[in-house]
């Protein structure tokens, strides 16, 4: 018998005065299911996440919840509202079971979202814990009886609701995006109505954004201003005619485009200006710029934030450790991308659109109606490329997205049949070049040779591998050259060669050391100094480096055009500069560095042409896919929804989906003090951390002096007393001679150490 005197809640909080406030359960539902309407309404799927809102909380209406809610008064707000742990009483399942028992089998996408808005979407049926095993419980059919003993007639109202006037999407991964984007709707609605309910201060810092309009104008501004103060030569006026060719075609229908400009070209404003064009245009409501590496993200946001300012939000794992590089506004931005500019990391984008957790799908649905611009699209990973082609396609075609691929090297991403049906790629759905046609006609090719700036030699043996000694040889009669090799070892290896001085870059250096040494080698070639540098591939995309003479390890073509884009990169050079491909002592470790050597012999030997010739990439990248296994880990196959059941494998796909494999990986916190060795920052933070507790921004600020190394490197370490677990996972350097000032961290005790000068 319902207690029309007793107030049901959906959460307590605690209030200035004496006592708790109330939300009230059906406020909460109700401006739930408005809100996700509204988020969902973008992209038709209004009715679908209206009911999910009214039924999301269903649960909470059961006698045993509202007494375990009263009973938390004085405990901290987010234990009113997160479910699951000791003490707590389920509330997520009701909704899910009636949603199933009113619409049959299309009622298992309401019960997708419901049963999954705090524990993160479910398996249908992959093991005991899975949606179909929760759903069938004695426990949930109980949650359900109570809930609707005790709930009003008007939130178990479904409306008219019929599912078969909202049409559920079939076709590989097009049901599974399609629910992903309904609970994202969900989950951010739900956050934001409670959160304006916990706290209204946070609440009120959201939104309030610019729209494009005006960052179009800011735009213009800064460009202008950087035309008058850039000095007239062959290269700027070059990049004038690519910025107008861009701005030209933004008036094309949204869609797939590649932006195909050789490196140093000005692809990144060129290709924020064809964007905010294009979003204008066509009703779009943000931009979102992905890059492939960490390493390079914080020097692009920087750019774009001297333009647009505040409204630019950095989303990576450095993103919180600055505390000058956001504000409470654009961290919280981070959470649901409600910003109009959202600089972002691959990772982060592509394992959003096939995740899981609520955390990480929450920002989907600001996806829609976007303009995405994949900067270095040539390293979108291939043992993925299935998944995310197909989901690419699936944006474009149904979430009015416009995809942008910005590259010097574009991948071939056509369709391509093959005689083994495996190999086939189904390919992205007509791909517009932003350098074919227009007023400008400016076409790839004539960039090409407009922008030739190198020379490239090439091996005259293909066999010969070159000893590092005759290489370094070679390197030290060069005042100022850059020398990328493929691993770690072969950079420590060929530094410990060179002459004292040379400076050394990689992946064992942590984030805040290679970005001293990568200061400090633009200072040096700005100063006219001798500036010798060996690194690995990392300086490869978007480090602006200018080197008259380069040498590249053989690689693949793309690794190799890449690091000619470090040479001669203004034209300065009275003439060209020099590229030279060597085959360095040890053959590429197995895996795509192998593969990618392999098909680069493949296309260049015997060839006697330019080795950049733009021609040749789509011949290179066919041959490199077709060694490699497209979608390497059945993610297609787990999200391909059955048409009788709607199952879907959500969370086992989404735990396959991982553009960085983790599993072998171990961080280690490394006591890098700064190029002149005072610098206490990492000190100071881990003291905090060891008094005040794993805070988030804390353990964000430490990745900047943090370094990855395989487990069994990690575990040998500790049981040398070098490093020590500072929490589960995560280890800390306690060495004082563990890592040195120029090579990083030194997980091989027999590798070559140089004298630890300073880097500068």
């Amino acid at each position: 018998m319902k207690n029309p005197a007793v107030r049901q809640l959906a959460h307590l909080a605690s209030s200035n005065a004496a006592g708790m406030r109330e939300h009230a359960l059906d406020d909460h539902l109700c401006e739930v299911a408005r809100r996700a309407s509204d988020h969902a309404s973008v992209f038709g799927g209004q009715e679908w996440t209206r009911l999910a809102g009214l039924w999301h909380d269903l649960g909470k209406y059961r006698p045993g919840f509202q007494r375990y809610l009263r009973a938390a008064t004085g405990a901290e707000a987010e234990n009113a509202h997160v479910e699951g742990g000791t003490g707590r009483v389920s509330h997520s399942t009701a909704g899910a079971l009636l949603a199933c028992e009113r619409f049959g089998t299309a009622g298992r996408v309401l019960a997708y979202l419901i049963a999954s808005h705090h524990a993160g979407l479910y398996d249908w049926n992959s093991d005991e814990s899975s949606l179909e095993a929760r759903l069938a419980s004695e426990g949930s059919r109980t949650e359900l009886t109570e809930a609707l003993a005790a709930a009003p007639p008007d939130i178990l109202d479904h409306g008219g609701f019929v599912p078969g006037r909202h049409p559920i999407p079939g076709g590989i991964a097009g049901f599974a995006l399609w629910l992903r984007m309904l609970f994202s709707a969900l989950v951010d609605a739900d956050f934001l109505d409670t959160e304006a309910f916990m706290d209204e201060g946070k609440a009120a810092a959201r939104g309030a954004w610019p729209d494009l309009a005006t960052l179009r104008a800011a735009f213009d501004v800064h460009m202008d201003k950087l035309a008058a103060a850039a000095p007239d030569t062959p290269v700027n006026r070059l990049r004038a005619r690519i910025l107008a060719q861009c701005r030209a075609k933004s008036a094309e229908k949204p869609g797939h485009f590649s932006l195909t400009v050789p490196t140093g070209g000005g692809k990144t404003l060129a290709s924020m200006a064809f964007a905010l064009d294009h979003a204008r245009l066509h009703g779009q409501r943000r931009v979102i710029y992905v890059i492939p590496y960490t390493s390079i993200i914080e020097q692009t946001a920087d750019v774009f934030r001297g333009i647009f300012g505040e409204a630019v939000v950095e989303h990576h794992s450095n993103a919180e450790s600055d505390p000058g590089r956001e504000s409470l506004r654009s961290r919280l931005a981070c959470e649901n991308w409600d910003a109009p500019v959202v600089v972002t990391t691959s990772v982060q984008f592509f394992e959003s659109l096939f995740a899981a957790r609520t955390s990480r799908c929450r920002k989907l649905h600001n996806i829609v109606n976007s303009v995405v611009v994949l900067d270095e699209a040539q390293l979108l990973p291939p043992e993925f490329l299935k998944p995310i082609l197909a989901v690419l396609n699936l944006l474009t075609r149904h979430y009015g997205v416009t995809v942008v691929l910005s590259s010097a090297t574009q991948p071939a991403l056509a369709r391509q049949e093959y005689f083994d049906p495996q190999k086939t790629i189904q390919g992205l759905d007509a791909v517009r070049e932003l350098m074919q046609g227009g007023p400008q006609v400016e076409t790839p090719d004539e960039l090409y040779r407009d922008l030739k700036r190198v020379n490239v030699r090439l091996p005259a043996d293909w066999q010969k591998r070159v000893a590092w000694e005759a290489l370094a040889a070679e390197l030290a009669a060069h005042e100022s050259v850059l020398a990328i090799v493929n691993t770690r070892r072969h950079a420590a290896a060929l530094h410990a060669l060179l002459p004292q001085g040379t400076l050394h870059l990689s992946a064992l250096m942590c984030g805040a050391h290679r970005a001293d040494v990568i200061d400090a080698i633009k200072e040096r070639l700005k100063a006219g100094e001798p500036t010798r540098v060996v690194s690995t591939q990392l300086v490869e995309a978007g480090v602006d480096l200018d080197f008259p003479v380069v040498y590249r390890a053989l690689a693949g073509l793309d690794s190799i055009a890449q690091a000619a884009g470090r040479c001669n990169r203004e034209g300065r050079l009275p003439g060209l500069g020099e590229v030279v491909v060597f085959v360095p002592p040890d053959a590429a470790p197995p895996g795509l560095l192998a593969k990618g050597e392999g098909a680069c012999r493949s296309v260049l030997h015997g060839y006697a042409g330019d080795p950049l010739d733009r021609a040749l990439f789509e011949r290179y990248f066919r041959q490199l896919y077709y060694q490699c296994e497209l979608d390497k880990h059945g993610i297609e196959r787990l999200l391909t929804r059955d048409a009788d059941t709607l199952r879907v494998n959500f969370r086992t796909a989404a735990k396959k989906f991982r553009l960085i494999d983790e599993a072998d990986q171990a961080s280690v916190i490394v006591l890098y003090r700064g190029p002149d060795g005072r610098d206490a920052t990492v000190d100071d933070r881990l003291k905090q951390l060891r008094q005040g507790g794993a805070a988030r921004w804390l353990l964000r600020a430490l990745q900047r002096y943090t370094v990855s190394i395989r487990q069994r490197d990690a575990q040998r370490l500790l049981a040398q007393g070098d490093i020590a677990e500072l929490l589960p996972g995560l280890f800390v350097q306690v060495s004082d001679v563990l890592y040195h000032p120029v090579l990083g961290l030194r997980i091989d005790p027999a590798a070559p150490v140089p004298p630890a000068g300073l880097i500068v």
